[in-house]
């Protein structure tokens, strides 16, 4: 289930778009509240199967994934994104409660370009995510 405003501002086109994928509702929302804040067209879906019946159909500039969720975790799903040569592209930005050293090596070894741990601060996150996108836009 896409969240996405359709066309709600003429300039949506031009936004950068980016899909959420977490299966926590309160995070899902709070992530795409801060990040619509920032100017982002934000969409979510609440599990990896979601996110692979949508993603030929519509095409984020950047994933949010958390790590925890059933059927895949974020690690496998991040691996396998990364393998696949039309999604590989695509920034990935891991938010998960884990935290030790390993996780995050994890985390970065499955092919994410950061990774945030819970509590989240909101400001570091929306300001490292438009990095993330100005620098692949250059």
């Amino acid at each position: 289930m896409s969240t996405e405003h359709p066309e709600s501002s003429p300039s949506l086109a031009s936004q950068p778009r980016i899909t959420i994928v977490e299966d926590d509702r309160d995070c899902r929302e709070l992530l795409r509240m801060a990040l619509e804040a920032e100017g982002f067209a934000v969409s979510d879906v609440s599990s990896a199967l979601r996110l692979i019946s949508t993603l030929y159909v519509d095409e984020p500039d950047l994933l949010v994934l958390d790590v925890i969720m059933s059927w895949i975790d974020g690690f496998e799903l991040c691996r396998a994104l990364k393998r696949n040569d039309r999604f590989k592209h695509i920034p990935i930005v891991i938010v998960t409660g884990k935290s030790e050293p390993e996780d995050v090596e994890a985390g970065f070894a499955a092919g994410a370009t950061d990774y945030f741990t819970k509590p989240l601060n909101l400001r570091k996150f929306c300001q490292r995510v438009r990095e993330i996108l100005e620098s692949e836009s250059t």
